[in-house]
């Protein structure tokens, strides 16, 4: 039994459930909330970094009437929130500890919801202790009465389509069965509340209209396994197929209509395989499915058979149906002679070996893309050895596939990944090449029969059928090059926003405005018009429609807009026919908006470093928002960060930048405090982000800035064979300039970053003495070996890494020896003054543990101020909630000590021996739980700084 039994709804007006909060006061200036209005009560406590809230998984009704969000503790047990958009009614429902699939679903008519109730915290780790699943119940409530229905036992549920008058649920098999499989199905009418149960079943899915479901009949024994259809409105059921002791998978509804595809397994035990066909319904209402069984035909090669890695599925116009087609392999012999433990590395292999094993899975399901008519019964395989990478366009007339052998392995050495592209035709399987050595992606239309692609830095339209190529922005006055990617990249791309919805033009960035540039003949046209001029940019289409295919032009675009210097963000509205963008809302805050699906209402995020994004609803005129949700109004109660600023800076080879200052609680004018900087590449877009206080997050801005500490977070940007270099021209100018501005103390400055910001952390502190404590996270801190090893979470070398992406190098060590060695840490060891903690892990797959041992050993031996964290079996960062913990903990002691000048800890000034080192922990972890039943007992005042 679940504690959902007992639950009830708990329904708030609106005095109480936060319905009529304002919105914020728009700020305007890049300074922040410069002052603290009130002293705050006291500092951030363990319970409070547990219990702080965040609104997950938003979802917001098709007729916009009803929001609904999960509300959840950083740690334990969280409520659903289902609540009226325009009125003041609110229902929360707790739902335990949340586990796969929480969230919220409301029916597409609006009139119902449904989600997943976990067992409680405390439960779920007793049932993990004694080795027993965690089960859900699901709960439905009818959102007009407020009357809620339990089901125990449901791992997955849907409503029927766009009717939304039943709700199917799907329970857990048995015990000791296939976890997947074999479970009852319950369908309940939502306006009668009859309920029909179905056993064993594997699979089920309504069809888009709600007319029909279909499921899978899967028994342990395989006896009666089939497909059945029931016709919802009538109630008749009948059996599509059923072959004896048959599996059946991958059940696909097409995206309108009543066409129907899956697959049908034969298990054949002597050749230990199953044998797969395909399943297809053009109308599931009548006939039997056609079915494709490779025995026996022509159009199958020998080797060759159905996939059940990929699922089958109609083209749109329900001519064809596509499938994929696998390579039998020959049986192992399993002879008793022990076999030797051989990998063999070859040097002309395009892939790694490390590559091809973590890649394994993906390889040994691949599957070739094949196109079935079943009218004709006429197979044509799309995909062969050598175009192994095709995908089906709309329409369903024609396909796209790249090649990409004769660039592979150059690609996995420097980066620069290249393929031929080739249009196939799905009737016949023929097949042109359409263009070479091409780098980029390339956008279909939304008929499906041209392509949009990047190349030699304009973008080109080509038609399918003829080949026909035209170059359509070559005579346009505006470039669409991002120029300001600072990587060794030639002339990359602005991102193209895709095609209009009538095929005739495609909408284009340059990086501030958007165009509307025609593919056949006509005049480009700037839609947005201001970007370049006012700073603005605006950079993604807003509200588009599930269903549309292509961009329409016959209605009112909206677009997000961000100020490159200001940092604001807003939405803006753009009449096609009137070009000239109409600015909606722009506010000193992050804004996350999302439109009702057949209504003009509209609810939206606003967060900025003071402000946790809570939710508000207005309409696409953006005017009189009302608030609809108050996540964690307890942090009135806490110390909290005064603001942020922008910091503007120039850097010591001429460019402008900023850098995004996070001021402490209590903040006073004209006083200076501790700052930790925190670095990675351009970080300044995130002044307006809001930091949810945890014990799991390395450094949290709110948890230092609580503390008392600024946290300044500047950007880098690069030139190329000088990534380490250009982090002390660009990060030393910003911090002069943080100093200058009388909020930082130049006398404690700490630095820290992690992996990219962790090399830059070990370089900077061969560079200056500026900082009076760093910590590297798992820091590259040799470039020439770093080059060369592998980046083992993917498998592929760190090579292309360094050319092509992060690096930012020309070319190899080899040829570039001196720019590898001067950017290098370790050459400069001797040179490090600043007491440094490097956190590396032995399993870090991503900068090899090497990186910081060998760094570490180096300054060790030249008796430097060092210490290596390393938490025994992590990956690249920390995974285990008491490691993150651990670790946070630590840091803020080592900066505690010197920034703030408290005590150093006995771990940090002598060690811990391995054989002390379970009791180290053990009293850490009494010291730290009795400290906090202190602070409950007696709550801390902040104190200034």
């Amino acid at each position: 039994m679940t504690r959902s039994r007992s639950f009830a709804a708990v329904i708030l007006p609106a005095a109480l459930g936060a319905a009529l909060l304002p919105l914020p006061t728009p700020l305007h200036s890049q300074a922040v909330a410069t002052t603290a209005s009130a002293p705050a009560v006291r500092e951030l406590s363990r319970d409070d970094l547990r219990e702080w809230k965040t609104i997950r998984n938003t979802t917001l009704s098709n007729d916009g009437s009803w929001f609904a969000y999960l509300l959840a503790p950083n740690e334990g047990d969280a409520q659903v929130v289902i609540r009226s958009v325009t009125g003041t009614r609110e229902l929360r429902f707790p739902v335990g500890e949340p586990g796969p699939g929480a969230g919220v679903t409301i029916s597409e008519n609006g009139r119902h919801a449904a989600f997943l109730v976990f067992p409680d915290a405390d439960t779920q780790k007793k049932l993990k202790r004694q080795k027993k699943p965690v089960h859900a119940s699901a709960m439905l409530v009818d959102l007009e009465s407020g009357s809620t229905r339990t089901f125990e036992q449901v791992r997955r549920f849907a409503f029927s389509g766009d009717r939304g008058a039943y709700l199917a649920m799907l329970g857990y098999a048995p015990e000791g069965e296939r976890a997947a499989q074999s479970a009852p199905l319950r369908v309940i009418s939502l306006a009668s509340g009859p309920t029909l149960t179905i056993a064993g079943v594997g699979d089920f899915a309504f069809d888009d209209r709600g007319e029909f479901l279909a499921w899978t009949v899967d028994l342990p024994s395989r006896v009666g396994n089939g497909i059945q259809l029931r016709e919802m409105s009538s109630g008749v059921v009948r059996s599509l197929d059923g072959t004896e002791r048959a599996l059946y998978r991958r059940l696909t509804w097409a995206d309108s209509g009543r066409s129907l595809t899956l697959l049908r397994g034969v298990v054949d035990s002597a050749a230990k395989d199953t044998s797969w066909a395909v399943l297809a319904m053009r109308d599931a209402r009548t006939g039997s499915p056609a079915v494709l069984s490779p025995e026996g035909r022509g159009d199958f090669e020998a080797d060759l058979r159905v996939s059940p890695t990929r699922t089958p599925s109609w083209t749109d116009d329900r001519s064809t149906v596509t499938f994929g087609m696998r390579t039998v392999a020959p049986a192992a012999d399993s002879g008793d002679s022990e076999l030797p433990d051989l990998v063999i590395w070859h040097g002309k292999e395009p892939r790694l070996q490390s590559q091809q094993q973590v890649q394994a899975n993906r390889d040994r399901e691949f599957a070739w893309l094949a196109a079935w008519n079943p009218s004709a019964d006429r197979v044509v395989r799309l995909a062969t050895e050598d175009l192994r990478d095709v995908r089906l366009l709309n329409g369903g007339r024609w396909a796209v596939g790249s090649d990409q052998r004769q660039y592979e392995l150059d690609g996995n050495l420097t980066g620069r990944r290249l393929r031929d592209l080739w249009a196939v035709d799905v009737r016949t399987g023929e097949r042109r090449q359409l263009a070479s050595a091409l780098r980029w992606q390339d956008i279909a239309s939304p008929d499906g029969t041209r392509i949009l692609y990047w190349n030699d830095g304009h973008w080109h339209v080509m038609n399918l059928a003829s080949g026909d190529t035209r170059n359509i922005t070559q005579n346009l006055s505006v470039s669409f090059v991002n120029s300001e990617d600072d990587h060794n990249v030639e002339n990359p791309p602005r991102n193209a926003l895709g095609w209009t919805s009538d095929g005739r033009s495609v909408l284009l960035s340059d990086g501030w405005d958007v165009w509307m540039v025609p593919v056949a003949s006509g005049r480009a046209v700037n839609l947005t018009v201001n970007g370049r001029e006012r700073g603005i940019r605006y950079q993604r289409r807003l509200f588009a429609h599930p269903d549309e295919r292509g961009i329409p032009i016959n209605s009112t675009l909206y677009f997000s807009s961000y100020g490159e210097r200001t940092k604001q963000e807003g939405v803006a509205r753009v009449d096609v026919r009137r070009p000239g963008a109409q600015s909606l809302i722009l506010e000193d805050a992050r804004l996350q908006p999302m439109k009702a699906r057949d209504a003009n209402v509209v609810v939206f995020s606003r967060q900025s470093a003071l402000e946790f994004p809570d939710w508000y609803a207005t309409t696409l005129s953006f005017q009189e928002p009302r608030r609809l949700t108050n996540a964690n109004p307890q942090q009135s109660q806490v110390a909290w960060s005064a603001g942020a600023r922008l910091v503007d800076y120039v850097t010591d080879k001429g460019d402008s930048l900023q850098g995004a200052l996070y001021l402490p609680a209590g903040y006073t004018e004209g006083s200076s405090y501790p700052t930790v900087v925190y670095i990675y590449e351009r970080l300044s877009q995130n002044l307006h982000s809001y930091a949810v206080p945890n014990e799991t997050r390395a450094l949290n801005p709110s948890v230092y800035t609580a503390a008392g500490y600024a946290v300044f977070m500047p950007d880098i940007t690069y030139k190329l064979n000088d990534p380490g270099m250009s982090a002390v021209w660009s990060v030393l100018p910003a911090v002069k300039a943080a100093i200058a501005t009388g909020v930082v103390d130049s006398a404690r400055v700490a630095l820290h970053g992690h992996s990219w910001g962790g090399y830059q952390t070990a370089f900077l502190v061969t560079q200056t003495d500026m900082f009076k404590a760093a910590i590297a996270g798992a820091p590259l801190t040799d470039m020439v070996s770093m080059y060369s090893s592998v980046y083992w979470n993917s498998g592929s070398a760190n090579q292309p890494i360094f050319e092509s992406s992060q690096g930012r190098f020309l070319g190899n060590y080899i040829d570039n020896a001196d720019a590898y060695i001067r950017n290098s840490p370790n050459r400069f060891a001797d040179k490090v003054n600043t007491p440094l903690i490097i956190l590396h892990n032995d399993k870090d797959g991503a900068v090899d543990f090497n990186q910081g041992i060998t760094y570490y050993n180096t300054l060790r031996e030249l008796g430097k101020d060092v210490i290596l964290l390393q938490y025994t079996g992590e990956n690249h960062g920390l995974a285990k909630p008491a490691n993150q913990k651990d670790y946070a903990i630590r840091m803020r002691e080592f900066f505690d000590h010197h920034l703030l000048g408290k005590p150093m800890p006995g771990w940090m000034k002598d060690g811990v021996p391995h054989l002390d080192m379970k009791r180290h922990l053990q009293e850490r972890q009494r010291a730290a739980d009795g400290e906090e039943k202190q602070e409950k007992k007696e709550p801390v005042a902040m104190t200034g700084r």
